[in-house]
């Protein structure tokens, strides 16, 4: 079958790239082996948020004393929790399966390889077009220490699949996925260990932001040990994690451990390399138009490497098909909102103090808390903080959200990153009261 288009992975990368293609008259096949959505719907983002909003409820309910709400037998269902989270992944995958039936767009389901540069077989049925575009994800990494895959090590794919709380769950890796089920089953009842390499949870974060975000979630319960290496995990009646911390090896107990130490590229996905595909230990290697070494070929999202967040795959696939069609692209994919659901919410939008000051750039810092926002207190939710980094000149180079609803809050500053905006942009304009965006304007005072 000759066609136009054949995009490879059916996650958000790939999927929104073939809506976005066939809308502009590109016939496209787009090939997936696994469950549409890719790891974001059935293994990431949706499953990981339905159980945060879970694990929120559940807390708030816990604590709702202070607004004269006494609920003396709070009890918890995690059949029923996991039932919901599978629901709504089913309801949306069902969505993008009707998008997949739109005009223009073939779905085959199969595992795809390369016969050469341009051709793409799947069983027995080969596809030819002069454009590919590659999104086949990520996996998930193990240390490479000894019990790394013992019986109850687990992944957060494995983890999202529990039939009953673990007592004691210790998480190696304080990224992302570390703090968001640190959260979530410390909420269900379990006694959480995070063991985390760096200096501080959140590496990626701004330092500040990270280090306030730990402290609260240690008031919740959750026993921290930054600066320390896991070298061991044994098995017995439960199991046992080794590590180093500030030069002495210690132990500790756990009835599940979570390998929470970050994604890689896919890379064993597809013969690559039989296709003239120039890859790295980061993923495939591909130019600002997120073109590989072959000509007409694409690689987007995880399996480049260079940002795996759902959201920067989907707009690495606009990026990619505008060059495909031959148009400039409008987006900014330095200006990439990260955010993380934990209790309270953590978001960021472009650089951190930390890297403004390691490249020499003279940088402002204006700051307002949420304990002086009237919503934030109807909401009983005064813990957090809005840290906006500007140029001397007030242009906006970064900002970072901690507290409720961070994961929204930050988008309006994002805006005015798109357009090279400047601080005083955001303190022109109107914001209602009471909201939390108050918080934004008024760190832009």
């Amino acid at each position: 079958m000759e066609t136009q288009l054949i995009i490879i992975g059916a996650g958000p990368g790939g999927y929104e790239a073939a809506v976005h293609a066939a809308a502009a008259g590109l016939q496209t096949v787009i090939i997936e082996r696994d469950a549409l959505g890719g790891t974001c719907l059935n293994a990431g983002c949706i499953p990981t948020k339905c159980l945060c909003h879970t694990a929120e409820v559940l807390a708030e309910s816990r604590h709702s004393e202070a607004l004269g709400i006494t609920a003396s037998e709070v009890t918890f269902d995690l059949a029923k929790a996991m039932a919901r989270k599978d629901a709504i992944v089913s309801q949306l995958q069902g969505a993008i399966d009707s998008l997949m039936k739109a005009p223009g767009i073939t779905l085959v389901r199969g595992e795809a390889r390369f016969v050469d540069a341009h051709t793409v077989a799947v069983g027995d049925e080969t596809y030819t077009a002069p454009h590919i575009i590659i999104a086949t994800g990520s996996t998930s990494r193990f240390l490479p220490i000894e019990g790394a895959h013992a019986k109850g090590v687990l992944t957060s794919t494995e983890l999202l699949q529990l039939r009953e709380v673990p007592r004691r769950l210790t998480i190696i890796g304080g990224g992302v996925i570390g703090m968001e089920f640190a959260g979530i089953f410390r909420a269900f009842g379990s006694e959480v260990t995070v063991i985390e390499f760096c200096k501080e949870v959140l590496p990626f974060f701004d330092r500040d932001l990270a280090k306030r975000l730990r402290t609260s979630l240690k008031k919740q319960g959750i026993d921290f040990h930054v600066g320390a290496a896991a070298k061991a995990i044994h098995e017995g009646e439960t199991l046992t994690v080794d590590y180093e911390e500030k030069g002495k090896v210690r132990s500790v107990e756990a009835d599940v451990v979570l390998m929470a130490v970050g994604r890689g590229a896919n890379l064993e996905s597809m013969n690559f390399a039989d296709a003239g595909i120039e890859t790295s230990r980061r993923g495939i290697v591909v130019d600002e138009h997120f073109q590989t070494s072959v000509p007409g070929v694409y690689a987007i999202g995880d399996i480049n490497g260079l940002c795996q967040l759902a959201h920067a795959a989907t707009f690495q696939g606009f990026a990619a098909l505008d060059h495909i069609l031959g148009r400039p692209s409008p987006y900014r994919l330095e200006v990439m909102p990260a955010a993380v659901f934990t209790v309270p919410e953590a978001a960021m939008v472009g650089r951190t103090e930390e890297q403004l000051s390691e490249a020499g750039v003279e940088y402002q810092t204006h700051k307002s808390f949420y304990r002086a926002n009237g919503k934030a207190l109807t909401m009983n939710a005064d813990d957090g903080f809005v840290k906006i980094l500007t140029a001397p000149d007030g242009r906006i180079l970064g900002a970072h959200i901690l507290g409720a609803h961070a994961c929204d809050l930050i988008h309006e500053v994002a805006v005015i990153m798109q357009h090279d905006g400047n601080i005083s942009e955001i303190a022109h304009t109107v914001h209602a009261h009471p909201s939390l965006s108050e918080i934004v304007l008024a760190a832009s005072h």
